[in-house]
């Protein structure tokens, strides 16, 4: 059977030695890394300075890469479960056994019925090989039932899909030459550190910068203006945007005649929405509405920076095409430095029928499970609708227990007897407490990788810079065997990693210029649609989408109010938002234990208003609660929260938590208009003293 992974190049002992890589977190930057090793040992990882995206900056979270990957309570051995599950209780056990166990009760569940097994993984690593490389082979040929990946991108994808025509927007680096910059949801300083640099340099350059954030985020206060919205109300200001732009003429009508679809019946959208009546909805003043489209009317090259706080709401797919349609009415799209950006991943031409073997399904159109809801499904019976229970679920590069909504419910389907559970992991996470089987998992540093970016457009290779500590295997390797146990014999299993990284691609990346400097840029035009050729089939931006016509949804875009209206329950009168800690990555780095004594302990932001009313003084413990469930954590009386919205800041392990939960206590299971994705920004509470 092919190697897992190729140990670094031997040097003279106490000789530096460099190794090219990749980071692998869910981060638009994707940095290039350099790891120097000295006698077999990563002692420091470094951004690479050849990169240009990267320019040798890294983050404060992976700058201390190598502390995680040396981590104490790193898991360094197979371990089989000893105690009721959730209580975290385990005994060592060799591979062989664990292996041959796991794939025994996998071959007894698949003989009843292979749908009744689940994959659920997501971006703990953006890998193509380590994240759905081998064990999307092996999840094709089992027959397993699908996983629908939409717990933090699919809603804002869907609506680029229908707009634009995929993941596509301008080049990142040409944000250093736009000379207005809204960042619209976006915390750029935490989330994309790389394209505030470029912010900074445009701003430098004379830039007026524009944040748009329910939150008084560190971005927020650096830029040159701040619209404090309300929650789930994007689609609103974009629409009102729009109707500014017409009253005033600041159009290209060229553009628009030329490049685009449905403007007529978008015009006529937009002129019900008056600066006015967005004002109310948004709880803005009407002036900085009238500014926002003055400064986009007139201002050339003006780009956007969309990320994906913003369509983490009922109405956020709506949202982020009413938005996306802004640049096309303008013309923006002609300048290199104009257009809008919310993810570049549609322009990889990822051979993914070849990684990832779809073939290997034969026919077989197994049912497909929303990640997000897997709190419900777990506690699903066998049903002709729903098909047969979940018996078995194997859980790699994610950490459901902690990151999915409504956790309560998660966490009762998790702690099933009946559910048998492997969790592929690096450390004994909130979910790896409900395992039957841990096995451990490499981290960057110890495997072959390759990587698109959603920020840039450079592919990036990963090597392994030091051998696997311990007994850790990488994700590929532990499929790998489990294939070979269960009798796959198509030689696709036993592709080695190197392998793998080589067929991601095929000859559309040159492979030796990855093995030579790490990364290679892909070669896009600067101004990709300045002549239109967008990649929708009437190849032009759709502000009407006949592909959600036909689905039966309105095919223009529109304010679609949250599940969750602010104002519209007396018991639960406070909008909650959930972004992330700065020092943290999702779940990744909560026990670091240098990250998480910068963060302290979990915070929930509460302005001064909702503080006094409430009797709460920053600092003190309080009591968030709804209908789903509550949460106990410090308070902050803090300029960062608008009246009527607090920010619980996330996501800490439940077990760091005061009473074993964190904030998705409190989200709930439902999902946005368009992409299935969840809603963890739409979600009222109540806050009182604990």
């Amino acid at each position: 059977m092919a190697s897992f992974s190729s140990p670094p190049v031997l040097t003279e002992p106490g000789v530096d030695q460099a190794i090219r890589g990749a980071c692998p977190h869910d981060c638009p930057d994707t940095c290039a890394l350099v790891t120097t090793v000295r006698d077999g040992i990563a002692i420091k990882v470094q951004g690479n300075p050849a990169h240009r995206p990267t320019d040798g900056v890294l983050c404060t979270k992976v700058s201390r890469y190598a502390e995680r990957s040396y981590h104490p309570e790193r898991l360094l051995q197979p371990l089989r479960r000893t105690g009721p599950k959730g209580s975290g209780r385990y005994q060592p056990v060799g591979w062989d056994e664990a292996l041959a166990d796991i794939a025994a009760r996998l071959q007894e569940i698949a003989a009843r019925d292979p749908q009744a097994i689940l994959p659920y993984s997501y971006c703990g690593t953006m890998g193509l090989v380590q994240g759905e490389g081998m064990a999307a082979r092996f999840f094709h040929k089992l027959g397993a039932s699908l996983l629908d990946r939409t717990i933090c991108a699919s809603a804002g994808g869907e609506a680029l899909t229908q707009t634009l025509g995929g993941k596509v927007g301008m080049k990142v680096e040409f944000f250093a030459e736009s000379k207005l910059i809204v960042i619209w949801g976006s915390n750029s300083i935490t989330s994309n550190l790389h394209f505030w640099r470029l912010a900074q340099a445009a701003k430098r350059d004379g830039a007026r910068l524009v944040c748009i954030d329910p939150r008084r985020t560190e971005t927020a206060e650096k830029c040159h203006e701040h619209i404090q919205l309300r929650p789930g109300t994007d689609a609103a200001l974009a629409l009102a945007v729009m109707r500014e732009l017409v009253v005033n003429d600041w159009l290209d009508h060229d553009y628009i005649g030329r490049h685009t679809l449905g403007w007529e019946g978008l015009r006529e959208r937009a002129m019900l929405w008056t600066a006015e009546r967005a004002a109310q909805v948004c709880g803005i003043p009407v002036q900085q509405i009238r500014d926002l489209a003055r400064d986009w009317g007139t201002t050339k090259p003006a780009a956007i920076r969309l990320n994906y706080g913003m369509q983490r709401v009922r109405g956020g797919g709506n949202a982020a095409r009413a938005i996306a349609c802004l640049p096309a009415l303008t013309g923006a799209w002609r300048h290199r430095a104009g257009g809008l950006l919310l993810s570049s991943s549609g322009m990889f031409p990822v051979d993914k029928a070849t990684l990832q073997r779809p073939d290997l399904l034969a026919g077989r159109t197994p049912r497909t499970i929303n990640m997000v809801t897997i709190g419900d499904d777990l506690l699903r019976p066998s049903s002709p609708q729903f098909g047969p229970r979940i018996e078995a679920l194997v859980v790699y590069n994610s950490n459901p227990v902690a990151v999915a909504p409504e956790s309560a419910r998660v966490v009762q389907g998790f702690a099933r007897e009946d559910l048998f559970t492997v969790v592929l992991e690096q450390f004994q996470t909130d979910t790896a407490d409900y395992a039957d089987y841990i096995l451990p998992a490499t981290t960057q540093l110890e495997h072959w990788d390759i990587h698109t970016s959603y920020g840039h457009t450079d592919v990036l290779l990963n090597r392994p810079a030091v051998a696997p500590l311990g007994q850790a295997r990488p994700n590929s390797a532990v499929f790998r065997e489990l294939a070979a146990r269960m009798g796959f014999d198509e030689p696709c299993f036993a592709d080695g990693d190197e392998a793998m990284c080589r067929q991601a691609f095929g000859d559309r990346v040159d492979y030796q210029q990855l093995l030579e400097q790490g990364f290679a840029t892909l070669q896009i035009p600067q101004a990709p649609f300045a002549e239109g050729s967008f990649p929708t089939p009437s190849g032009k931006c759709e502000f009407f989408s006949e592909r959600l016509a036909r689905q039966g949804m309105d095919g223009l875009p529109d304010h679609v109010p949250n599940h969750e209206v602010a104002g519209s329950s007396a018991r639960h009168p406070l909008a909650m938002i959930s972004p992330p800690a700065r020092n943290f990555l999702n779940s990744t780095f909560p026990n670091v234990r240098s990250l998480r004594d910068i963060e302290g302990e979990p915070l929930l932001e509460i302005s001064q208003d909702d503080a006094a009313a409430r009797g709460i003084a920053s600092g003190s413990i309080v009591r968030v609660f709804n209908d789903r469930g509550e949460y106990r954590c410090k308070a902050m009386v803090s300029g960062r929260a608008r009246p009527g919205v607090v920010n619980g800041l996330g996501i800490w392990w439940r077990k760091l938590g005061l009473d074993g939960t964190n904030v998705n206590q409190l989200t709930s299971q439902k999902l946005t208009d368009m992409g299935r994705a969840p809603v963890f920004y739409d979600c009222l509470v109540e806050v009182q003293p604990a």
